[in-house]
């Protein structure tokens, strides 16, 4: 009986390996079509979720943060796959996924989540990429360069300016940057 159990272990054990190890192949051909700026972040989410999983397993943090993170990292690579497949271009900005309740880690006044608009950018540093549904719902950001920080900042001066009074800082509404298509050679 024992000898019988042992087996049943052994074979559980090894059809769960193997699909780990099948899954993280089709993740590493997946990543094969982008770029390796692309493929670069793509790997640092991996290694985030390792550790998130390592210190899951040693049970230095609760469920909840477990779940949160590994679901944040999750929405993080659902759209940055999203941005490199549409953009065709082997960039990424910086991205930042928060949680409605974590909306004030990225914003002194943080916006009401029901008025973002996808490209809007909001307080002149992050444009509003969209919602992710991964677990909770996480709003994606990307940070504005500091050029694109610079010009909505002269933006909102002139806006004050003409207006002669104080314009809010919190949404502005531009168009996505434009970049040129980095073509890379073998």
């Amino acid at each position: 009986m024992c000898y019988s159990r042992l087996i049943r272990l052994a074979v559980i054990g090894s059809v769960l390996l193997s699909t780990a190890f099948s899954a993280a192949a089709q993740m590493a051909r997946d990543d094969d079509e982008f770029g390796p700026v692309v493929r670069t972040y793509l790997g640092y989410l991996r290694n985030e979720k390792e550790v998130v999983d390592d210190r899951a397993s040693r049970r230095e943090v609760s469920p909840s943060y477990y779940r949160r993170n590994s679901n944040r990292i999750r929405a993080l690579r659902q759209m940055a796959v999203q941005i490199a497949r549409e953009s065709q271009n082997d960039y990424l900005p910086e991205l930042e996924a928060v949680a409605v309740d974590e909306l004030g880690l990225l914003f002194e006044r943080p916006p009401r989540f029901q008025s973002l608009k996808v490209g809007e950018v909001v307080q002149t540093t992050f444009r509003y990429l969209g919602s992710v549904r991964s677990g909770d719902t996480f709003f994606i950001f990307a940070r504005l360069d500091p050029y694109e920080q610079a010009d909505m900042m002269q933006r909102v001066n002139l806006s004050n300016n003409a207006a002669g009074s104080t314009v809010s800082n919190r949404v502005l509404t531009s168009p996505a940057p434009v970049r040129a298509r980095r073509v890379s050679t073998p």
